[in-house]
């Protein structure tokens, strides 16, 4: 198991998800499973290679495109081919294996694309807004977001907060990963090649950043709010902040 989150840079230009949820927006279900039927999910070279941050994006690509009945898998070399370019890891000697800014990792994705598919656009979550995390997840099928981890976390079958020092936030390092769903009781992420069970408590206290994005691989935004999304507003601001 590798880690490979860096701190979160934090970008003036970076949209918030807020300013998009208008009055209108239908309150969002009890629980989402959308990564229910994607099996097996694949390493994506995250047991050998710090790159958990280009992992994500595959295993987001993995999730919306069997939602939506068109399954594609992103080849590993595909996942160290986009971190070597954001990076500078040579995947022959292992050098510069470093870890990536999920900023640095989403701008990528979105100029240049991982395995020839691009997001169109990214926004931040309050991640202490419950309500904000479930609609996001609910209608763009799923976040992408950072965790500092702690040293507890490294043998917790689902991970919950502990007291003391093996539950200091980051001890064990950062890490990004999927949020594929949520229930009442917490949310389900991907690592390592399958599913993770996190508590709300856990997600609160070490989630440092999350971000919904918004991919021509998922169209269940269309179905799930289309009235509830200021989709006109987050386009004249992508024209700004698209350079």
């Amino acid at each position: 198991m590798k880690l490979g989150k860096a701190r979160p840079r934090l970008s003036a230009k970076t949209l918030w998800i807020s300013k998009y949820f208008t009055d209108a927006l239908p309150p969002a279900p009890e629980s989402v499973d959308w990564g229910k039927n994607v099996e097996p999910w694949g390493m994506m070279r995250n047991d050998e290679v710090g790159c958990c941050t280009c992992a994500t994006a595959g295993h987001l690509i993995m999730d919306w495109t069997t939602a939506d009945g068109a399954r594609y898998v992103p080849p590993d070399s595909d996942i160290l081919e986009a971190y070597s370019a954001i990076t500078g890891y040579d995947p022959a000697t292992g050098l510069n294996d470093n870890g990536a800014a999920e900023l640095d990792v989403l701008n990528y994705w979105r100029k240049t694309g991982v395995s020839g598919r691009k997001i169109s656009a990214f926004a931040m979550v309050n991640t202490r807004n419950r309500e904000h995390v479930k609609s996001s997840v609910w209608m763009f099928g799923g976040l992408y977001i950072g965790l500092a981890l702690p040293i507890s976390a490294q043998h917790q079958d689902v991970w919950n907060v502990v007291p003391g020092a093996e539950g200091e936030v980051g001890s064990w390092g950062g890490h990004a990963v999927p949020i594929v769903g949520y229930d009442a009781d917490g949310l389900t992420c991907v690592t390592w090649g399958s599913t993770k069970r996190l508590t709300w408590e856990f997600f609160l206290e070490y989630c440092d950043e999350a971000y919904a994005v918004l991919s021509g691989d998922w169209t269940g935004i269309d179905a799930k709010a289309p009235n509830g999304f200021d989709v006109e507003q987050l386009q004249k601001d992508l024209k700004e902040v698209a350079a």
